[in-house]
């Protein structure tokens, strides 16, 4: 029996464009990787891949699909998979925080040829205008191959977050990936 969370928050929390421009349609695939131990061994609901799968989508990507794994080896070989699949966002939620059991970091590491520091600097400063606790998140972004992953936090208001600081600068990444030129 899955157990209930009660949420903070709505899915319709998750909406992230500020202005009334429709963003742009993506071109690619997506996967979304959840790592909780809880999650797959179903103790708990996933709350955060179909708010990531439904954003993803409606970006225009394709092949979206999410899969739930349990913390350590298995996010490692859910991320190797995507990377070989040729996945163009490959997305994960969750093991990013400081418990010995969150490992996502460790697993993504050395994956990652070319680092995005920034990216997550964004979202842990984000997050922690609203809980300081957000800080603690030690998730990691950057390129392996063609694919660009990102390790968000496992909670809706985190993930909230990553989609409010990746949503704007995912055309212009996806188009700096194929050699387009800035603006």
């Amino acid at each position: 029996m899955v157990k209930q969370i009660p949420a903070r928050r709505t899915d319709d929390d998750c909406t992230t464009r500020k202005d009334a421009t429709p963003a742009p349609l993506l071109d690619g695939s997506a996967r979304v990787i959840i790592a909780s131990t809880r999650a797959a061994d179903g103790t708990y609901e996933d709350r955060t891949g179909p708010l990531l799968v439904q954003w993803l989508s409606g970006r225009g990507l394709r092949q979206v699909q999410a899969r739930v794994v349990s913390d350590g080896p298995e996010v490692g070989a859910a991320l190797a998979e995507a990377i070989t699949d040729g996945v163009d966002i490959v997305i994960t939620s969750g093991g990013t925080g400081i418990s010995p059991t969150d490992v996502t970091p460790e697993q993504t590491a050395p994956l990652i040829e070319r680092e995005m520091p920034g990216i997550l600097e964004a979202v842990r400063r984000l997050g922690a205008q609203k809980i300081p606790t957000a800080l603690l998140s030690r998730g990691l972004a950057g390129m392996a191959g063609r694919s660009f992953v990102v390790n968000l936090p496992g909670s809706r208001g985190g993930v909230r977050d990553g989609i409010e600081v990746l949503d704007p600068i995912l055309d212009h990444l996806l188009e700096q990936r194929d050699g387009g030129d800035h603006a």
